[in-house]
């Protein structure tokens, strides 16, 4: 009991819950239809545009980071999250932390609204993932000198990008999401790190980057709006 007490009351205990959620919502469809099932992954919340646009579904864009297509889906995106949750999650805090993670999962699937196909369904925490390797790049890119976050910047900007190139080749990969994920966590890395270290960005450039986000909502949701294949 003091266990689980200890899983989430520690120093990762929102990066635990949100693997916890995620692994419930996986058994749930698994259980429910299958989670390589069309069906069963929009009814627990995966993305579809005519959904979201002609259903008035908008939640699709928040739920759709927690359905996971295939066990290997949400492995290999837990064991990452868990990875950078350990060591960004001390570093910014709980609160910081659950709201760069959500909201990059938000910001990845607004790209993909507004650029994929129309008749895609997307789903999967790599939304969410690729903002947290934006928050890391962000942040190491002005604390060069503290040596940890340096380097781990530069083994996910290399992973990112590793990855954005391999999407380009595999098909049924949702390119749109991870950049729109990687760029809203960029900007929202710039936006909190007053609350790491002051000395980080100033507030001319905090304000900036949370301009650029707001325009980007703005664009992205625009051009989503109008369905065209």
């Amino acid at each position: 009991m003091q266990k689980i007490k200890n899983y989430f009351s520690g120093r990762t205990a929102v990066t635990n819950s949100l693997l916890i959620v995620m692994l419930i919502v996986f058994l749930a469809e698994t259980f429910d239809g299958g989670s390589t099932n069309i069906a069963t992954l929009l009814k627990y919340g995966a993305s579809f545009n005519p959904l979201i646009v002609l259903g008035n579904q908008w939640w699709r864009l928040f739920t759709a980071q927690f359905v996971h297509i295939g066990i290997l889906h949400l492995a290999s995106n837990a064991v990452i999250i868990y990875y950078v949750g350990s060591i960004l999650e001390p570093m910014i805090g709980p609160w910081r932390f659950l709201s760069v993670y959500l909201l990059s999962g938000v910001g990845g699937n607004l790209l993909s609204f507004a650029f994929a196909s129309d008749l895609a369904t997307s789903a999967g925490a790599s939304t969410a993932l690729f903002g947290l390797f934006g928050v890391v790049i962000a942040l190491a890119i002005k604390l060069r000198r503290y040596t940890p976050i340096a380097m781990v910047g530069k083994q996910l900007f290399i992973l990112a990008a590793l990855n954005l190139f391999l999407d380009l080749f595999i098909s049924h990969i949702d390119i749109f999401g991870h950049i729109g994920g990687l760029l809203t966590g960029f900007l929202l890395g710039i936006v909190i790190s007053g609350g790491v270290n002051k000395s980080i960005y100033s507030n001319k450039i905090r304000v900036l980057a949370l301009v650029g986000l707001i325009i980007y909502v703005v664009f992205t949701l625009r051009t989503g709006m109008v369905l065209t294949n």
